[in-house]
């Protein structure tokens, strides 16, 4: 709290003064103004006392038929001379200093000391007489140390403890965003002590301190010329700064010097309100700045103002400080309208109160044997009540008063005179979500901002990044890094990434996560409709042939390569046709099962048609050799067989497959990363592998087969159509495997599909389309002499 001035006669003024109340008649003060320059609040403050005892002694409700008087002493904001004025009151003994005309005719027994305005002074006071639990109540030490009862047990206070202002100031500085700022302090247990708590608190909020420095105004001028070329070159833009009044005016003048303007002041209450800093702000260094302060009201008791900037503006008259309480009524007083004065007020009756109840709970009390201090303690501690305008009044175990403040703004007006402009109010008492209320469009901000000014060490981290702390800095600096793949922050100033779901991917700002796209091959798309196209195009051509070879089945070269087999051929590369477009559209559990074996089977049957017929060709040819009875080992039924036979190994494979471990649906989210890949997972991979292996072995053994027939005499011989049908089918079967290895997604299916196509195109085209075009083009060569006939052998 601020420390009033040392006035040089000891009766003259409250400032710097213990107050003793003792029993006897009221003495008044004398008022003396010639010693130092007028200070109107030490006066004020004096009246304030005595009022409030006068009151007391008029009421017949409160102490009735007792008196309470004072005595006012001056300690000169010395430790030294509080302490020996505290041992005199202790000792019963008078500290007189200048004449009384007290009609008292006995020494007065001091009942508790009111004061000191420092905490320092009230520190050194409170240890001396705290063993004794004399009772000490200060209205103006705000110093949190004070709350210690282990150190001071008989202290008490009606101010609130530097511990919630420095926890509301911290609040006020993280409301506005600032976290980078700069710290200045007395160098005494009030700034001490407060900032150390503000530091805590602030921590604890997320701001940083850029730098933390203190100075007393009797510094020699390089420390305090230190300070300012700290200011200079920090890049922090708002300083919180608890200081005294008088400290503040040493630093003013430095800063005023060195024009050091534009840095937004966050004040503790001992200088935020005091009109002498603000009139000698003459460069407007502390225009704007906002802090916490208990008001004072004298000019609302009077109706007059101090320090009008425009006087023709309100109808009042200007304060003089020199306004006596004792001329008004006190039905006519509002103390709640001062609370900075309604501390002494508080403080004096709540003695009173301490004594009533005493003496109310012993009837029997004889008023001349000594109160014991540590029962007057006992009742102070306990003491409530409200005064007339329904302010509470009591202790916390701390022996501290409940913590409310007016949040002051510095406003300049256009006559260069600063208004202090309440924008807002803390209120300890109140959740910790609703303490802090303010009003932040009436604020002014430095050089007349509107503006909330911005004091960052790093900007914000937006949505999308996160915080790295910068090597060796406190840790409001630090650097925004984009979040990873696939991670995402959807906060401001996140110190983390979180991880999406499978299904969900970042976008592109990676401040949230979005459903992955489902990718399968689709009806719907280019590549899944040119397949389906290509596949329905194999299955008409595959049924044109089928019919042409039906229209002409009588015809030699349709009978000559066994018709039966060409038929069964042709409805096998219809199914091979058809069970492409199974692997087309959203896999399901049913699809998945139903495209590998339906493909393996019917290729089965495919391959062991095509290996029938290449027997057939070999048999013919060994039959027409003299005494050969070959065919009647493999005539039409054992072709039947051999196809069944063939096919049921495969149909035994898949029903394994299926038993065992079948393929299922399956979400792919490791392949491309911010899609879903729907496919069908093989299930049993040996089982896969195991239907591919078994048509690759017999697509192997037809080949051989053909290429050993290939010399055969060419008018009989389709062993040449059927190696070049084979070959093909083994050169895409082949290119299959990487390719399909190595294609991510749908693409993998296509390639599938294409090379279902593919071979079953390779075997329609090789194998059919030269008969197809005898028997429509070349008719007369579809003659049986001509299927007969010799030519000259070709090698191929």
């Amino acid at each position: 709290m601020r420390s009033l001035s040392c006035l040089k006669m000891v009766t003259l003024s409250w400032g710097e003064s213990l107050l003793s109340i003792v029993a006897g008649k009221i003495d008044r003060i004398p008022i003396h103004t010639n010693q130092k320059p007028w200070n109107a609040l030490d006066f004020q403050t004096a009246q304030a006392m005595v009022y409030a005892i006068e009151e007391i002694n008029n009421s017949t409700d409160l102490l009735p038929g007792i008196s309470l008087g004072y005595k006012m002493y001056d300690t000169c904001d010395s430790n030294a001379r509080g302490v020996r004025v505290a041992l005199a009151l202790t000792n019963g003994n008078e500290v007189e200093s200048a004449p009384s005309k007290a009609p008292c005719t006995r020494p007065a027994q001091v009942q508790a000391i009111l004061g000191d305005t420092s905490s320092s002074t009230c520190m050194a006071v409170a240890t001396v007489i705290g063993p004794f639990y004399i009772p000490q109540i200060s209205p103006f030490a705000t110093c949190a140390c004070l709350s210690d009862k282990t150190k001071y047990p008989s202290f008490l206070r009606t101010i609130p403890s530097d511990y919630y202002q420095s926890r509301a100031l911290a609040q006020l500085v993280k409301h506005f965003g600032w976290t980078w700022v700069g710290a200045i302090r007395t160098n005494d247990d009030y700034g001490n002590n407060g900032m150390a708590i503000f530091t805590e608190i602030a921590q604890q909020l997320g701001i940083c301190l850029e730098y933390s420095v203190s100075f007393f105004r009797t510094d020699p001028p390089n420390k305090i010329q230190k300070i300012i070329d700290i200011i200079k070159i920090s890049t922090s833009k708002v300083i919180v700064a608890f200081l005294s009044y008088l400290d503040m005016d040493v630093l003013m003048s430095k800063l005023s010097s060195h024009n050091l303007a534009g840095y937004q002041w966050v004040g503790s209450e001992a200088w935020i309100f005091d009109s002498q800093t603000a009139e000698m702000d003459k460069h407007h260094i502390l225009d704007g700045a906002i802090g916490l302060f208990i008001p004072k009201f004298w000019e609302a008791l009077f109706s007059c103002k101090f320090n009008q900037s425009n006087p023709s503006a309100e109808n009042k008259r200007e304060c003089t400080g020199q306004e006596d309480l004792s001329e008004l009524q006190p039905s006519f007083i509002d103390m709640s309208l001062m609370p900075i004065f309604n501390n002494i007020y508080k403080g004096v009756y709540a003695v009173a109160h301490a004594l009533h109840s005493i003496l109310a709970y012993n009837e029997t009390y004889n008023h001349k044997m000594q109160l014991d201090p540590f029962t007057i303690l006992q009742h102070l501690k306990n003491v409530y009540f409200k005064t007339k305008e329904g302010d509470e009044v009591y202790f916390n175990e701390n022996g501290d008063p409940p913590a409310k403040y007016e949040i002051i703004n510095w406003q300049p007006t256009e006559n260069g005179v600063v208004d202090f402009v309440t924008v807002g109010l803390y209120d300890a008492s109140l959740p910790a979500d609703k303490q802090l209320s303010l009003k932040n469009n009436s604020i002014i901000w430095t050089q007349k901002s509107k503006q909330v000014p911005v004091s960052v060490c790093s900007e914000k981290c937006p949505p999308g990044t996160r915080k790295v702390l910068q090597k060796g800095k406190p840790v409001c600096c630090y650097d925004c890094i984009r979040c990873a793949e696939g991670e995402i922050s959807n906060t401001t100033d996140s110190i983390t990434c979180v991880h999406c779901q499978p299904e969900f991917w970042p976008t592109e700002r990676r401040d949230a996560c979005v459903k992955k796209e489902a990718e399968f091959l689709s009806y719907e798309e280019i590549m899944g409709a040119l397949l389906t196209a290509a596949s329905l195009f194999g299955t008409c051509m595959t049924a044109v042939v089928a019919f042409i070879f039906f229209r002409y089945r009588k015809t030699p070269i349709v009978r000559a390569n066994n018709s039966e087999l060409s038929f069964l051929l042709l409805f096998s590369l219809t199914l091979c046709f058809l069970c492409s477009l199974t692997f087309i559209g959203r896999p399901s559990e049913w699809s998945c099962m139903l495209r590998h074996t339906a493909f393996g089977i019917t290729f089965v049957l495919c391959i062991s048609c095509v290996l029938g017929k290449t027997m057939v060709v070999l048999m013919a040819f060994r039959a027409s050799l003299p005494g050969s009875n070959v065919m009647k080992w493999f005539g039409p039924t054992q072709q039947r067989l051999s196809v069944l036979a063939f096919t049921l190994i495969q149909v035994v494979i898949c029903i394994l497959w299926l038993t065992i471990s079948p393929p299922f649906p399956f979400k792919n989210f490791k392949e491309i990363k911010d899609k879903i890949i729907l496919e069908c997972a093989l299930g049993s991979t040996v089982g896969f592998w195991a239907v591919l292996g078994y048509i690759g072995l017999l697509a192997s053994f037809c080949f051989i087969l053909a290429f050993l027939a290939r010399k055969l005499p060419d008018n009989f011989n389709e062993a040449k159509f059927i190696t070049f049908s084979m070959l093909i089918f083994c050169a895409v079967w082949i290119t299959f495997i990487p390719a399909y290895a190595s294609s991510p997604g749908k693409f993998s299916v296509a390639v599938e599909i294409f090379a279902i196509l593919a071979s079953s195109f390779g075997l329609l085209i090789c194998i059919f389309i030269p008969k197809c075009y005898i028997i429509l083009l070349r008719p007369e060569n579809n003659t049986k002499k001509n299927m007969m006939g010799k030519v000259g052998q070709k090698t191929f």
